[in-house]
């Protein structure tokens, strides 16, 4: 659809690993479909089985069961958030993408999504455009977004429950870390940190059930790294939950990760940068 497409262009133009196409979900060898991941057979123990070989070979040895579903789920839910956060960020567009509506291709990097109505303000352009839906004010948008989000990510945890060893609120505050880190990242990547952070804390300022906690970024002074503002504070945050990688990898932790102490997390981010 017309009203996503130039948003996952510019998306793959700056993060190539990701490629996202506007048409009908594929199948065949390699592709996953999201229904199928919702659905909790074959196709989802296929997934997990294949993080789980992936992780044993980069480590050499294999991870718990819950931690291979765990990273398994990180690794579609991050790049599954930014379906949603970056029309939102870009264009003031919000698609709505059920499960059947959207595939991925682990191997590739490849996903394709079926818009097949969004959300936008009045006086958008695409406001005329086929399953259009107007929303009055930027706080509705927000809405909207969460709205969507969790529309195709509660089918999703519902699947992958049973292989976790996590309660409802930590897996609704794992999609609200993917939902921040996916925007915050890609949001440097367009030149545009600050305002991807400014538009996230309005997104999830820690009162919008499902989703658990908020964006929470704070800064700090602790470092003078290529991550901090010109005032010279970095902005940081902690995760909500942890995505347990320390479990087969205890030196090799995220720059968010709440295991670590915050001055540890700013100095990895400030290096990363």
């Amino acid at each position: 659809m017309l009203a996503t497409s130039a948003s996952y262009a510019r998306l793959s133009a700056v993060f190539p690993d990701l490629r996202v196409t506007t048409a009908p979900p594929p199948s065949g060898t390699g592709w996953i479909g999201a229904r199928d991941l919702a659905e909790g057979g074959a196709a989802l123990a296929a997934y997990v089985t294949n993080t789980t070989a992936e992780l044993t070979g980069d480590r050499g040895r294999p991870p718990r069961p819950d931690v291979a579903a765990t990273l398994a789920l990180h690794r579609y839910l991050w790049p599954a958030c930014l379906l949603f956060t970056v029309p939102w960020f870009l264009h003031g567009r919000v698609p709505r993408l059920p499960v059947d509506d959207v595939a991925f291709h682990p191997a590739t990097g490849q996903v394709t999504v079926r818009t097949r109505s969004f959300g936008c303000l009045p006086d958008d352009p695409a406001a005329t455009l086929p399953g259009a839906r107007s929303l009055p004010h930027p706080a509705a948008l927000r809405d909207e977004l969460r709205a969507a989000v969790a529309e195709h990510a509660a089918p999703v945890l519902a699947g992958f429950g049973p292989l976790l060893r996590r309660g409802r609120h930590a897996l609704w505050g794992m999609v609200t870390d993917e939902i921040t880190e996916g925007l915050w990242y890609v949001g440097r990547l367009f030149d545009q940190e600050e305002r991807a952070r400014t538009e996230l804390a309005a997104l999830l300022p820690g009162r919008t059930p499902p989703f658990a906690g908020g964006a929470g970024f704070r800064r700090t002074t602790h470092s003078d790294g290529p991550s901090c503002d010109t005032d010279g504070a970095a902005p940081s945050r902690t995760r909500l939950t942890c995505c347990l990688y320390y479990t087969i990898s205890p030196t090799d932790t995220c720059t968010t990760c709440p295991r670590r102490r915050v001055p540890d997390r700013i100095d990895r981010r400030a290096s990363a940068a």
